[in-house]
């Protein structure tokens, strides 16, 4: 079969690769009919997230299921479904107390309880490195789903592909910034970086009763895509003091929330770059910095970018001194995922608006540098095997 591969940091190519098998009999074989480029997939391609093997890319996908082991009871062959891109067992500790991302059993190889840079990390992500379980992703023809009992869910048939690939990630993931936040309706919620991610926190933020919505983003294009679709209030800080303005915004207090949708590769200048070399940090904590900065007293952030290494000068004195609550991680998605359904099959949220690229998986590399490299005006690139 054919499938996005990355070789090495800066290459990923559409090659052929071995067919997937069933390799347990909970497993399925999906033919993939939709996935997508993610930003945390650029971590891999700039060498941020390590990766010595080759491996298929991609954790946001949806398809057809083609072939299913004996022991899978939920599912036929036919059904079509989505993928969230956590792999959970369904049955550990973790995945009993509503945190499948931390399944002790989907990532047995390097699996534990510290957290560490190069070992020791949650349960298992499609295409996500060795470090995470080393699947093959579904930026392929095909790709195996394990435990296909647990997370896949059969999707409606009158939605299109485009409506529902989002609950995959990006929707949850920036459903879970939000709630994470406890709104009670009313809150000023400012998100911070306006790709993907944070376009769908902007929507999260909507449904879930916030007063105004601040996007944050220093590329023009991506900001007025935020406005259009989102209709939300933007700053762009080439332009204007973000902090300061968010503060003129909020009587002087500061926002009631604040979600970084951006993480530990945000524009940096030369200098930042000088100083994450002498700290042996991986990229900046910038954006976590303005965050909280800009949340008011006694607010919350949410964290919904990657974090891959320790930091020097974390401001653990902002935080105490004002009381911030603080919640980050992958999106618990299996929390969140029957509910999201619900809310586009209801026309409640439109997800395939923040679309701007859909190309043939061959061109999957054109795909990995128009987003990496903010050309085109991409926002979000569907690929199509």
């Amino acid at each position: 079969m054919k499938a996005a591969v990355f070789h090495k940091p800066g290459d990923i190519s559409y090659a052929t690769v071995a067919d997937p098998r069933i390799e347990l009999e909970t497993d399925i074989i999906l033919r993939v009919t939709s996935t997508a480029i993610c930003g945390s997939d650029l971590h891999i391609l700039s060498g941020a997230v390590p990766q010595v093997e080759d491996m298929i890319m991609g954790h946001e996908f949806m398809g057809v299921v083609e072939e299913i082991g004996r022991d899978v009871k939920h599912l036929k062959k036919g059904d079509r479904v989505i993928v969230p891109f956590p792999i959970a067992c369904g049955h550990c500790f973790f995945c009993n107390h509503g945190a499948s991302p931390n399944c002790e059993n989907s990532n047995y190889k390097h699996y534990g309880p510290n957290g560490d840079l190069l070992d020791q990390k949650g349960g298992a992500l499609f295409g996500y490195t060795d470090l995470y379980g080393g699947y093959a992703g579904g930026q392929a023809e095909y790709v195996r789903v394990p435990y296909a009992d647990v997370s896949p869910r059969i999707v409606p048939d009158h939605v299109t592909d485009e409506q529902v690939l989002f609950l995959t990630d990006i929707f949850p993931t920036g459903w879970s910034g939000v709630d994470w936040a406890q709104l009670k309706g009313g809150e000023v919620v400012a998100i911070f970086g306006s790709g993907p991610v944070g376009l769908m926190a902007q929507k999260a933020a909507w449904i879930n009763g916030a007063s105004r919505v601040i996007a944050i983003d220093p590329l023009d294009y991506r900001l007025e895509k935020a406005r259009r679709v989102n209709k939300v209030d933007t700053l762009n800080p080439h332009q204007v003091d973000v902090i300061e303005a968010i503060r003129e915004m909020t009587q002087g207090r500061g926002a009631d929330v604040c979600i970084d949708a951006v993480g530990f590769e945000p524009e940096r200048t030369f200098m930042d770059r000088v100083k994450a070399t002498v700290n042996f940090e991986k990229g900046s904590i910038k954006v976590l910095e303005m965050c909280f900065k800009a949340v008011r007293r006694s607010g919350a952030v949410s964290i919904l970018g990657v974090y891959g290494s320790p930091y020097d000068n974390f401001p653990l004195h902002r935080i105490f001194d004002k009381g911030i609550t603080i919640k980050q991680g992958q999106a618990p998605v299996l929390n969140y995922i029957d509910k999201l359904i619900d809310l586009v099959r209801e026309e409640k949220v439109v997800l395939d608006d923040i679309i701007s690229h859909t190309l043939p998986l061959s061109e999957v590399s054109h795909g990995y540098k128009i987003f990496d490299e903010k050309e085109e005006d991409c926002v979000k690139v569907v690929l199509k095997p």
